[in-house]
């Protein structure tokens, strides 16, 4: 019995704390409401996706890979001819990739089909 007496003590000042007897001036709502309007208009102005270009990344990986077999070709090969030959078809593969990016870059078009586009948060469409 004593349980039930403080539960509705306890409740009766719950249920006082959650009233809600502060109400906003209408000077400030309308403030709050233009700063608001100012934020959607902003956000809605600002591109909805962000745009990254990876047209690069194959020409690099190449030029990576084939720079480093060839630097193993003069390591690990013990005939000085025969590991200059391997190493300098390794630096010609190289240098035919990054000719073939750019080639395709001007013909192909990779600058938009290598274009990963990312939704910025916050962004209202």
């Amino acid at each position: 019995m004593g349980d039930n007496r403080s539960d509705m003590e306890i409740e009766k000042v719950i249920r006082a704390s959650l009233k809600m007897t502060d109400v906003p001036t209408p000077e400030l709502d309308r403030k709050l409401k233009a700063a608001l309007r100012r934020q959607e208009a902003v956000l809605q102005n600002q591109p909805a996706m962000r745009k990254l270009s990876l047209w690069y990344v194959p020409m690099v990986l190449n030029m990576i890979t084939f720079f480093l077999l060839a630097f193993l070709a003069r390591i690990i090969i013990e005939n000085i001819y025969l590991s200059y030959f391997v190493a300098g078809i390794c630096l010609y593969v190289g240098a035919a990739g990054i000719l073939l990016t750019l080639v395709g870059l001007k013909r192909a078009n990779i600058k938009e089909k290598l274009t990963v586009r990312i939704e910025k948060r916050g962004v209202l469409v």
